[in-house]
């Protein structure tokens, strides 16, 4: 009974790897609906362990170790593949200059900072009811919204017509992405440090913004809802501790 006890969060862990490596298999083969659901799945198992391990008093150093190793697969290596999948297409061409490399191996600069982010998480005792610059989950939420997204959005007509997204602005989300993961900025976390309404208010219009936002625009909604989650959470900057 302990041993299930003592376990079943890794479990949950163990599983968000896993879910995370079907789907990274699946983005590659382009079934990127697949991927969607396993990136799902992997937050909620995200989520559920380490709830499960609180619950149970099973916090233990390799629940920790092995959070961190899930999350670089599930959030930190897919989220770099599908922003080297966007790149792909450009080949070494960027804004019409060609460059001695292909440019879609920028994209894994996500994962290194990903991997970066990760590290500093387990080592920095200040994030208790707070994140200290955008976490992992809602960075592959992000880039991942926009791989979803990007074949139906169009540059203006003034700048260039009937063309999808530009290799240059992917390289600036790129590098933005990859700064913001280990940026000094707070951000909220949905972790309640009391239930009094007015330590609440960033978490409220967090969820709150975040729901009209995907009523108003549905599937591009997704990576809006993360940019306002950037924007909300330096609103409430001062309130957050």
């Amino acid at each position: 009974m302990n041993f299930i006890k003592n376990n079943l969060a890794n479990a949950f862990t163990l599983g968000n790897l896993f879910s995370g490596s079907i789907g990274a298999i699946q983005l590659i083969y382009g079934n990127y609906q697949i991927t969607a659901w396993c990136i799902v799945i992997s937050l909620v198992l995200d989520f559920f362990d380490g709830f499960i391990a609180r619950a149970l008093k099973a916090n233990s150093n390799l629940g920790v170790q092995l959070d961190s190793l899930a999350d670089m697969v599930s959030f930190g290596f897919l989220p770099g593949l599908a922003m080297y999948k966007m790149l792909e297409p450009y080949g070494n061409l960027l804004y019409g200059i060609e460059l001695p490399f292909e440019i879609k191996y920028l994209g894994l600069f996500i994962t290194l900072f990903s991997c970066l982010r990760l590290a500093i998480f387990n080592l920095d005792e200040e994030q208790k009811y707070y994140f200290k610059g955008l976490n992992t989950p809602s960075n592959t939420i992000m880039i991942f919204g926009l791989y979803w997204i990007q074949p139906d959005i169009k540059l203006s007509e003034d700048v260039l017509t009937h063309v999808n997204i530009s290799s240059v602005l992917l390289v600036l989300i790129t590098f933005l992405s990859s700064w913001l993961l280990i940026a000094p900025i707070k951000m909220i976390a949905m972790k309640f440090k009391s239930m009094k309404l007015q330590d609440n208010y960033p978490k409220i219009a967090l969820l709150t913004g975040s729901i009209l936002i995907l009523l108003l625009f549905k599937t591009i909604g997704i990576p809006l809802v993360i940019v306002y989650y950037i924007i909300i959470s330096l609103v409430f900057q001062k309130q957050l501790n």
